[in-house]
């Protein structure tokens, strides 16, 4: 299946900003289950260049730098992706603790560099005894992470605005409440606190609209999970915000340690004072696109 997605950001400033400098992570990486098509990028004002290139997860990004006074800043990633819509099951696995001492003992693992805690996730003696429940001895990687997912699917609440980017894991595990980005810092949290090797991803979700209703604009949402390493299977992707193990419904932006690697819009301004922000996100299958009615024209 084929998504276009559209995403916006828009900063308005409360004086002018004579000068900007920004990274995106807006472009679709190519991944076994989906292909980059088509991608643009639009930028209001025009800067005078932008570079793209890969960062040190091998994902796309774009930097750029405006040098003109402006009042307010744009920003429009248009993609198309190819999905194969596949669906995945629980792989079968080794034991948990085995992975782990390997994890430990196996310098030349490349998924090794995601046992450590980064800027947005520790480990804790808290997040391992939170994870334990589900990694009984003996139990099998993959499936003691499933269940791990649908436990903070079920004991944690969806509740926006009462976190943001900065608030620790531990006060998430403690008010048992937040948001996408927050439940996979969390569940990467767990699984690094036993030993295993656990990423964050960024990318976005296709949300469909109540029954009978229309798709509204920018209705669609940025949206994170995770992903943990099964050997002899890769990466097994895990969404504990909606208990599932994603597949046709999302496309992947790129993955790194945690969300400061992988935001979508970073940047840093000289002056600009207060500013508003406002990001709108459309993920719509072709098919919808190609089945929309015509406007009549006047």
């Amino acid at each position: 299946m084929k998504f276009r997605v559209r995403h916006t950001t828009e900063y308005v400033y409360g004086e002018t900003v004579p000068l900007c400098h920004n990274l995106v992570h807006l472009c679709p990486r190519d991944t076994e289950r989906q292909r980059l098509l088509e991608h643009e990028l639009t930028i209001e004002p025009a800067p005078t260049a932008v570079r793209t290139g890969l960062d040190y997860f091998d994902n796309p990004v774009a930097w750029f730098s405006l040098q003109e006074p402006h009042r307010g800043l744009s920003i429009t990633a248009t993609s198309l992706v190819d999905s194969t819509g596949e669906t995945v099951d629980v792989p079968s696995s080794p034991a948990w603790e085995d992975v782990a001492e390997d994890m430990a003992n196996s310098a030349d693992n490349e998924a090794r560099a995601y046992v450590f805690e980064s800027p947005y996730v520790p480990t804790s003696p808290k997040l391992a005894d939170y994870a334990i429940d589900s990694f009984t001895p003996g139990r099998p990687l993959a499936e003691s992470a499933v269940e791990l997912m649908r436990r903070i699917f079920k004991e944690f609440k969806f509740v926006s605005g009462v976190t943001d980017v900065g608030t620790p894991v531990l006060d998430v595990l403690r008010d048992r409440r937040g948001v996408c980005q927050d439940f996979s810092h969390l569940i990467i949290g767990c699984l690094r606190s036993i030993g295993l090797p656990a990423r964050y991803v960024s990318g976005y979700l296709l949300t469909k609209p109540p029954p009978g209703k229309p798709r509204l604009i920018g209705a669609d949402a940025s949206h994170a999970w995770a992903s943990v390493y099964v050997p002899g299977h890769g990466w097994l992707d895990l969404d504990p915000t909606n208990n599932c193990i994603p597949s046709d419904k999302h496309v992947t932006l790129g993955w790194a340690r945690d969300y400061g690697d992988i935001g979508p819009v970073r940047g840093v301004i000289v002056g600009g004072h207060q500013h508003s922000l406002k990001v709108a996100v459309d993920v719509i299958p072709v098919e919808e696109e190609e089945e929309a009615p015509e406007e009549d024209e006047d």
